[in-house]
């Protein structure tokens, strides 16, 4: 019995493989993956994207929100419990900063969004409550890499894509960087996901363990250095009340 034709479905869900295999390939990255032509790929990806079931981030392509709704993350009382004890300093940081501040955690070696608010002149961000984004090119996933010595380790040993030309994507940079942002307790996104989207991010820490992150963002390298003490200050006054939290 012959062979059923390839279908474009066939070829979509070859695409959709490739884009969650790849962890953010190109238009050329995909279709060498898929052995498809440029031009095919091209149109199933708009389908894709039309559809949710793939993002771009500049030139890059990686699982949409689709995706995450088919697979969303597990409900957790402890991340219940973040979001209810650091809302309120997420409040605060957005009061003070007017500036779009994320609220994350680590979900296996991925950033997940836990509550976003919008500043009124928001920098085009791929971030999405509920959704997730690669630790090592955020600043909410780096802060809380650095410490995690596991979910370091997993994330230097897989692929690191360069999403910008500010991406770090060698192992040993990580390590120095995460090194850094140990002993200062803040680390930067320098446009390293999106081009023009900078941010300084500060751990919440929990029992000793880096269970969250707190974020503001800015449109250009100059401003984060004024928002560093600011988010800092919010993230150890974040602690503090985790603490209380887990002792009241």
């Amino acid at each position: 019995m012959p062979e059923p034709p390839v279908s474009p479905v066939d070829r979509a869900f070859d695409v959709l493989r490739a884009t969650a295999a790849g962890n953010g390939l190109t238009l050329s990255e995909l279709a060498r993956e898929t052995g498809l032509a440029k031009s095919t790929t091209l149109r199933l990806l708009a389908a894709l994207e039309r559809n949710g079931a793939v993002t771009r981030i500049g030139q890059r392509y990686r699982l949409g929100p689709l995706v995450h709704e088919l697979d969303p993350i597990p409900a957790s009382p402890a991340y219940e419990r973040i979001r209810r004890v650091l809302t309120p300093f997420l409040a605060h940081l957005f009061e003070a900063t007017r500036a779009t501040v994320h609220l994350a955690t680590l979900h296996r070696d991925e950033v997940v969004y836990l509550n976003k608010l919008h500043g009124p002149r928001p920098i085009p961000s791929p971030s999405r409550i509920g959704g997730g984004l690669p630790a090592y090119c955020t600043g909410v996933g780096k802060a809380m890499l650095a410490f995690d010595e596991a979910a370091a380790a997993r994330v230097a040993q897989g692929p690191m894509v360069a999403w910008t030309d500010t991406t770090v994507t060698s192992a040993d940079a990580l390590t120095v960087e995460l090194a850094e942002i140990r002993r200062r307790r803040r680390s930067l996104d320098h446009a390293e996901l999106t081009p023009g989207l900078y941010c300084v991010a500060a751990p919440v820490f929990d029992d000793d363990e880096a269970v969250a992150a707190l974020s503001a963002s800015a449109p250009d390298e100059a401003a984060l250095a004024r928002l560093e003490p600011l988010v800092t200050r919010v993230a150890v006054a974040a602690s503090r009340a985790l603490a209380d939290d887990r002792l009241g």
